[in-house]
């Protein structure tokens, strides 16, 4: 475990007050003195360089905006707490991307399962199939998904949490592709 000396933490001290007063030279001094280190620990947690690369790059930009919040505790301890929940935050980025991608090819795959003669054909089919959903998930699965609207703006404008959308979407669309496959039997 790596620790700062009297001499380091006089640096930083310096550098950290320079860069809440704005000086460009301080903040390029602290970017020379970490880069290499949050690089390692970037790649080494990630095992992928151009993410390491990347977080990298947001890190020393949250830091810009946060410098103002270092309270002088150990400064090494404070950024790499940052480089963590950077790290965790595109985690769970990453996590909610897939979750997206998922439930778009489950839609996909309803329409996929079958071949109906004619998209008029298979319109009317999921038209019937919504129309056995009760109403809020019906009205959710339009709005997504024939309206067009982002999860976020979903949720906006249901005025509730975006997870709880996501989750209502989910279990409205499992529900929808167990009334299809039932209607191909």
């Amino acid at each position: 475990m790596r620790r700062e000396n009297m001499a380091e933490k006089k640096l930083i001290s310096d550098l950290v007050a320079g860069c809440k007063k704005g000086d460009n030279e301080c903040f390029s001094q602290i970017v020379d003195l970490y880069s290499g280190r949050l690089y390692n620990y970037f790649y080494g947690i990630s095992g992928n360089h151009d993410l390491a690369g990347e977080l990298l790059g947001e890190l020393f930009l949250k830091l810009v905006e946060k410098i103002g919040g270092y309270r002088g505790e150990n400064f090494d301890g404070w950024l790499f707490r940052i480089a963590s929940n950077l790290f965790y935050d595109s985690l769970r980025k990453k996590k909610r991307q897939k979750q997206l991608l998922e439930k778009k090819k489950a839609l996909e795959m309803i329409s996929l399962k079958e071949k109906p003669k004619s998209d008029t054909e298979m319109a009317d089919k999921i038209q019937r199939q919504l129309q056995k959903l009760d109403p809020e998930t019906s009205e959710l699965l339009l709005m997504r998904y024939y309206s067009g609207l982002s999860f976020a703006d979903l949720a906006q404008a249901r005025n509730e949490p975006i997870g709880t959308t996501l989750s209502k979407v989910h279990r409205g669309l499992k529900k929808l592709r167990e009334l299809m496959e039932s209607d191909n039997d």
